[in-house]
């Protein structure tokens, strides 16, 4: 049998250091079902598919999505199609964070501003204390 035919697997180990992760991070993952390892008595066999789908998760939580959006994204993929339908729902999540990105760099903004002012009246109050 070719190296090519021969599944790839790996350790809860493995994928931990190779994403900067804990195996408790791995083993919520695998809890809320967004993974499933293979077992060999206590031991998890992780596949290729599972550390892909590690990989799109914690992509997903870079950029923001819940575990729920994350898990409707990666349940949308179907290898025997063009995916047209996933990245239509990946392009109108991105959408959707990017706008509530904006809204919270203007509501930052805001608050700078409220605090500038609250601290010059601060200021300006503690000048006429001390004439």
């Amino acid at each position: 049998m070719s190296d090519l035919n021969v599944k790839q697997t790996h350790t809860i180990s493995d994928l931990a250091r190779e994403f900067g992760i804990t195996t408790r991070t791995i083993r919520f993952y695998e809890e809320a079902g967004m993974i499933t390892p293979e077992r060999d008595g206590q031991t998890r066999i992780y596949t290729d598919q599972d550390r892909v789908k590690l990989k799109l998760i914690l992509r997903g939580k870079r950029l923001g999505f819940s575990l729920a959006e994350s898990r409707e994204l990666i349940e949308m993929y179907d290898p025997s199609s063009d995916n047209t339908h996933q990245l239509n729902a990946l392009q109108r999540k991105i959408n959707e964070r990017r706008e509530a990105l904006k809204q919270q760099l203007a509501d930052i903004e805001i608050m700078q501003k409220e605090l500038d002012d609250a601290e010059a009246r601060c200021q300006a109050a503690m000048a006429a204390l001390n004439r």
